[in-house]
C-alpha cells in the first residue's frame, strides 16, 4: 500500500467517524441517525482502496500460516530427533551401567571364590599337616615299640647266651665231671 493510499484510507475512516459522531441522536436510546447516502459513499470509497490491501494481507497471513506450519513441523522433527537421541543415550548408559555392574559382580564373585579357595587350601594344609604329624608320631611310637621289643628280645637272647656260656665254663672248669654237658637254650 502506498503512502497516498494509506492517507486516503485514513481520511475516509476519519470522515466516517465524524459522520457517526455528528449524527442526530434518537431520543431515549443510544442509537443515532446517520446520513445513509454519504455513509455508503464513504464505505464504497474505502472498498476501492482496501481490496488490494486485503488481498496482500490475506497473502501475508497465508504465508505466515505456511511458515508457522513448517516451523512447527520442523520443531516437531527436532523434538522427535532429540527424544530419540536422548533415548539412545539413556539406553547406552543403562547398558554400560549393566556391564560395569556385571563386571564388578564377576570381579567380586571371583575375589570371594579366591578367598574361599585360599581358606580351604590353608585348612586342608593344616589338616594334612596334623594328619602327617599324627602318622609320624604313630610311626615313631611303633618304631620305638619295635626297637624296645627287639632290644628286649636281644637282651633275652644275650642273657640266655651268657647263661649258656657260664654253664659251659662251669662245666669245663669242673673238669669234665660230666662227659656230656647240656647246653640249655
Amino acid at each position: 500500500m502506498t503512502d497516498r493510499s494509506l492517507r486516503r484510507v485514513d481520511e475516509l475512516l476519519t470522515e466516517l467517524v465524524e459522520l457517526v459522531e455528528t449524527a442526530r441522536a434518537v431520543p431515549m436510546s443510544g442509537s443515532c441517525v446517520v446520513p445513509r447516502e454519504r455513509t455508503l459513499d464513504v464505505l464504497d470509497d474505502l472498498r476501492e482502496y482496501l481490496p488490494a490491501e486485503l488481498a496482500e494481507a490475506r497473502q501475508v497471513l497465508s504465508q505466515r500460516d505456511a511458515l508457522l506450519a513448517e516451523a512447527r513441523e520442523h520443531a516437531a522433527q527436532l523434538v522427535h530427533d532429540a527424544e530419540l537421541r536422548a533415548y539412545e543415550i539413556v539406553e547406552a548408559g543403562k547398558a554400560e551401567h549393566a556391564e560395569l555392574v556385571s563386571a564388578s559382580r564377576v570381579h567380586q564373585t571371583a575375589a570371594e571364590q579366591a578367598a574361599q579357595t585360599r581358606e580351604a587350601a590353608q585348612a586342608y594344609a593344616v589338616d594334612q599337616r596334623a594328619q602327617a604329624d599324627q602318622y609320624a608320631a604313630a610311626l615313631r611310637q611303633d618304631a620305638q615299640g619295635f626297637s624296645d621289643r627287639t632290644l628286649a628280645d636281644l637282651v633275652d637272647v644275650l642273657q640266655q647266651a651268657m647263661a649258656t656260656a657260664e654253664q659251659g665254663r662251669d662245666a669245663l672248669s669242673h673238669g669234665g665231671d660230666d662227659a656230656n654237658p647240656t647246653i640249655s637254650a
